[in-house]
């Protein structure tokens, strides 16, 4: 319970205690010590009340005197100079974050069914070979830090890795997934290359002409799975193979991908045999085997596109 002090009014004491906490206070102490005061009080706080904020208000405006005054007396070339550096920091903080939003981690898998591709991202991701598993009818997808890389000392960023099924009415998911893309990489079955070294070129093209992959230059890495088979061909055998091939497709078809892009874009350059050297985006070539983890130089292509 509060105490008296003789001589002064309990009310004059609270109107007293709200008026030297400056113009803005608590509502709700406001609105108890209201409900509290009798009328002749709540006279005497509203004129408390307006003398605080005339007196708030005073100030405010000598501050923004104060402040205009400083500003004239500062020279031009001192003011300009500050106006530019405020700019300047503003603008590189902008590219900085939209920089950030760009550096992306996802890595996308594609191929014909039965390449490897299951296997490859179990190997990346577990460092196993995900036996029975079956062709995948949806994407796998998970974000984590390369098996390899769990037992070296340093920061990894994690890799988002997708992989697409291959079945031909499946493919189309390709595209939800390439417009974030920091790489590609296209699995092919080194061992049973020759049967489906068509279908493999067809899908190839489609990619090549795809307007995610030529506007934003997503880097393609072809894997030639299965090596450790005696019988498997080389990665050299493989890229002249599908050049010869996608060289018909380009010269059967109008060059263009029918949903992607316009027909003033041309794969390869015109009149000459088409190579993978003259696409738009980077497209190299590693051997490698997913079934016994020999997939470093798989590793290799995703820390190049994927950093910290």
């Amino acid at each position: 319970m509060s105490e008296s002090v003789p001589g002064r009014p309990v009310t004059a004491r609270r109107t007293s205690a709200i008026a030297n906490s400056g113009p803005i206070f608590p509502l709700f102490s406001l609105l108890v010590y209201i409900a509290d005061c009798k009328m002749d009080d709540i006279d005497q706080l509203k004129i408390k009340l307006l003398d605080g904020f005339e007196l708030g208000k005073v100030k405010l405006q000598q501050v923004l005197i104060q402040a205009q005054q400083k500003i004239q007396e500062t020279p031009n070339v001192q003011l300009y100079t500050a106006i530019g550096v405020l700019v300047a920091t503003i603008l590189l903080s902008l590219l900085v974050r939209l920089f950030k939003r760009k550096n992306s981690n996802r890595i996308v898998l594609a191929g014909l069914p039965g390449s490897g591709k299951t296997v490859l991202f179990y190997q990346l991701r577990d460092g196993s070979s995900g036996q029975g598993t079956v062709t995948s009818m949806d994407p796998n997808e998970d974000t984590f830090v390369l098996h390899s890389e769990t037992t070296k000392r340093g920061k990894f960023k994690p890799v988002n890795l997708i992989d697409v099924p291959g079945h031909l009415r499946l493919r189309p998911k390709l595209d939800e997934y390439l417009p974030q893309a920091a790489g590609l990489i296209f699995v092919i079955d080194a061992l049973e290359f020759l049967p489906n070294f068509r279908a493999a070129s067809e899908y190839l093209y489609d990619i090549l002409t795809k307007a995610s992959i030529i506007k934003k230059k997503i880097p393609l890495l072809i894997v030639c799975n299965k090596s450790e088979k005696v019988t498997a061909h080389s990665k050299e055998f493989i890229r002249k193979q599908l050049e010869k091939e996608i060289d018909k497709l380009r010269a059967s078809r109008t060059g263009v991908s029918d949903a992607d892009i316009t027909s003033e874009y041309t794969l390869g350059v015109s009149g000459q045999p088409f190579a993978f050297s003259q696409c738009q985006n980077k497209v190299t070539f590693a051997e490698a085997s997913a079934l016994t983890g020999d997939i470093s130089q798989v590793e290799e292509f995703i820390r190049e596109h994927v950093k910290l």
